[in-house]
């Protein structure tokens, strides 16, 4: 069964894709931890499917919607700008959820295309330089994914209102400074969050 849409803790969350550039270490696909149902899409959604899934949720009492999903969603740019339109027009919060390497999987540079469609953007870091990242998430772009990740989330402050970036608790005490240290140069707040297990 496609689980397109799924709601944890009052927010909406939304699967678009099982496709990912990294190969994370400690990522979720492992375990398939977030829901109650299987996660891996037998195949990727539509806008229209997407927007139907609401239907079986509370999409009235729900505020924040969130594209996170198995994979990294912005291997489904068009679908996000589509779907984030849709939500606006009925007053919802749109966060996104991403590895940061959309200008990598897209090819140019996506930043400016969520003005107006992302509210809220949310970026792994997972580490404090380019070859932890790499030892860590194994991306398919090599070491050159932590630098465009680290672009796009200074890009992305200029068309989000908020941009955060996030770190995985279990890379230790020391690359977590270090990883405080490297958002504090370049002004974007992190999250340290919780490892799911």
């Amino acid at each position: 069964m496609n689980t397109y849409s799924y709601s944890i803790d009052g927010k909406i969350y939304i699967n678009l894709t099982n496709r990912c550039s990294n190969a994370c270490d400690f990522c979720v696909r492992v375990n398939d931890s977030y829901s109650e149902h299987s996660l891996w899409l037998d195949k990727e959604p539509t806008t229209e499917e997407v927007i139907n899934s609401f239907q079986k949720l509370d999409f009235d009492g729900t505020k924040e919607f969130v594209f996170c999903g198995y994979g990294e969603p912005t291997y489904k740019l068009k679908e996000i700008l589509e779907i984030s339109e849709y939500l606006h027009k009925h007053g919802k919060i749109v966060r996104l959820n991403t590895n940061g390497q959309a200008d990598l999987i897209i090819g140019e540079q996506v930043a400016p295309k969520l003005k107006g469609y992302i509210d809220i953007i949310s970026i792994s870091l997972n580490a404090s330089n380019a070859k932890a990242y790499q030892d860590i998430c194994h991306s398919e772009f090599g070491e050159k994914a932590f630098y465009a990740m680290l672009n796009f989330a200074k890009e992305c402050k200029e068309y989000v209102p908020v941009v955060k970036v996030s770190l995985v608790d279990v890379v230790g005490e020391e690359e977590i400074k270090k990883a405080i240290e490297l958002c504090e140069s370049i002004g974007i707040d992190l999250r340290i969050r919780a490892y799911i297990s």
